[in-house]
């Protein structure tokens, strides 16, 4: 064969594979209000950034006429290119070939570009499309999934994983996207099941569909599985891109520096709080008040909402937030918030990211249901998480800090840097109405007035116990600010502490309570 038709076969079987799983296939997966593999991958990414790796790996399946089958790249894409001018290595399973099911060479396509963002210190990120294991490789198949989860594991901490659920996504294949970083799921399109409906079915005897299993809306309400809900498959991307701007590209580098630009929220700072202590108010208010251009990027919004994570910018730099949501359970802390805290946490200091904590709560949530489901164990992931950290830590303590609460949301105990508190706060080992009703029981019971002497006490505990000064007398606060000064408080203890040391007992690693 002559070089010119070895180059135009060549051309050819490109153009081939190119086409994906036919035009049925694709005009299928439109059918179903999805995009095809390429289309995710050419919006994602910025113009004409992409370049594309084996494209013509083949599976090596002789059984079940396997053989006969050509599947073009394998049912994945993989390949490199840039968000915002940022590198990043991404692969996207392709539905219209074999449901994009999951062979021993469609798994070595991800871990060879799982391999390469590891080496080269670049994000990951993976769009989940597949029909599940490819059940005709038999054991293979499984081997796959194995090497792709020992690779997550090896990358946690070191490069940044992104996992977009952009159909289904059952079985053993739901592991992957559970040890990476964040999770995209987008309404009506993102399926994550151990157990699919057919299955619970046969064994319970229940019908359930695939939405009401594992939809988006469970995972980011009712689970905690995803991080990020969108309506559109653009709409998901664009949420990707914003989180990108946030976060460094690896554990060995800063987040990029922006512009630095002074808060535009139009509700005064000091104004927020209610002048009642039990009234509750919007903690994000407080954030948008302190923080840059008043932007806060939220993260697990809807689920667990009695706290709130996420990153913001400070005088141009990526900060990790972690407040107390009153509007929710008082912001109490429970099995849920603290997991959720505890883990995004532990993000923060992987990369290298300062935590800021806004502190409003009564404590930890009382009752029977939170004890058996583990409070003790889920509730020490945050005092751990705090105590392991050793980026840059700040807390301002608002209004209630009541118990263990106060000591779990990065008190000076755990380990933070600064401790600042407003003249609205309240420290103490429980809140003044319940303090009083314990301390002076005897003499309310016997008083001529038991209701006007519960009230005088209240009011002297509160005098003597639930206020900042005493905390501040004991060297537990650094400062009572006023509201208006938080920002430039922050600005300053987070520029003297940029370059941080903190030394630890040398050990493999700690036994977090998981």
């Amino acid at each position: 064969m002559s070089l010119k038709n070895k180059i135009l076969e060549f051309f050819n079987k490109k153009a081939k594979v190119t086409t994906l799983g036919g035009q049925k296939a694709i005009d299928k997966q439109y059918a179903m209000g999805k995009m095809t593999a390429r289309d995710r991958i050419k919006e994602l990414l910025d113009p004409d950034s992409f370049h594309e790796y084996d494209l013509f790996v083949v599976h090596h399946s002789k059984d079940f006429d396997m053989e006969k089958k050509e599947l073009h790249a394998d049912g994945v894409i993989t390949g490199t290119g840039t968000i915002a001018g940022k590198p990043v290595c991404i692969f996207a399973q392709d539905f219209t070939v074999a449901g994009g099911s999951l062979g021993l060479m469609h798994a070595r396509k991800i871990t060879k570009v799982m391999d390469h963002a590891i080496k080269f210190g670049i994000p990951l990120i993976g769009i989940n499309d597949s029909g599940g294991a490819r059940i005709q490789e038999g054991v293979n198949s499984l081997a796959g999934y194995g090497e792709i989860f020992y690779r997550n594991t090896i990358a946690s901490g070191v490069i940044p994983q992104i996992s977009v659920i952009l159909g289904p996504c059952a079985g053993g294949a739901v592991y992957s996207p559970a040890l990476t970083d964040f999770v995209f799921v987008v309404d009506k399109i993102s399926k994550m099941f151990i157990t699919g409906p057919e299955v619970i079915k046969t064994v319970l005897g229940e019908e359930i569909s695939m939405e009401d299993l594992g939809g988006a809306r469970v995972q980011t309400e009712i689970t905690g599985n995803a991080h990020f809900f969108a309506h559109t498959e653009l709409e998901c991307f664009d949420q990707i891109r914003n989180l990108m701007s946030y976060i460094p590209s690896n554990n060995n580098v800063k987040a990029d520096h922006t512009a630095v630009k002074q808060p535009k929220s139009v509700v005064a700072i000091d104004k927020i709080i209610p002048a009642e202590p039990s009234k509750p108010y919007d903690m994000r208010h407080i954030i948008k008040a302190i923080f840059d251009d008043s932007n806060f990027f939220e993260i697990q919004e809807n689920w667990a909402a009695n706290i709130v994570i996420g990153f913001a910018r400070l005088n141009g730099e990526t900060v990790g937030i972690v407040g107390n949501q009153p509007l929710v359970l008082a912001g109490v802390l429970d099995v849920d918030s603290s997991d959720k805290a505890a883990r995004f946490i532990r993000y923060c200091d992987a990369y290298s990211i300062p935590l800021v904590t806004l502190v409003d709560l009564p404590g930890y949530l009382p009752g029977i249901d939170q004890e058996h489901a583990g409070v003790i164990r889920h509730g020490a992931k945050i005092l751990y998480s705090y105590s392991e950290a050793t980026v840059p830590k700040v807390t301002v303590i608002l209004r209630k800090a009541y118990g263990g609460g106060y000591i779990a949301m990065c008190s000076r105990h755990l380990g933070a840097d600064f401790v600042f508190a407003w003249p609205t706060a309240e420290i103490a080992v429980m809140g003044p109405e319940g303090a009083a009703n314990i301390i002076f029981r005897s003499e309310i019971a016997n008083s001529p007035n038991p209701e006007l002497t519960r009230k005088l006490k209240v009011q002297e505990y509160s005098e003597k116990f639930a206020n900042p000064y005493v905390a501040a007398a004991n060297g537990h606060i650094d400062a009572v600010i006023n509201p208006g000064e938080t920002r430039d408080y922050l600005i300053h203890v987070l520029k003297n502490s940029q370059n941080k040391t903190e030394l630890r007992p040398t050990k493999k690693h700690g036994i977090p309570p998981f």
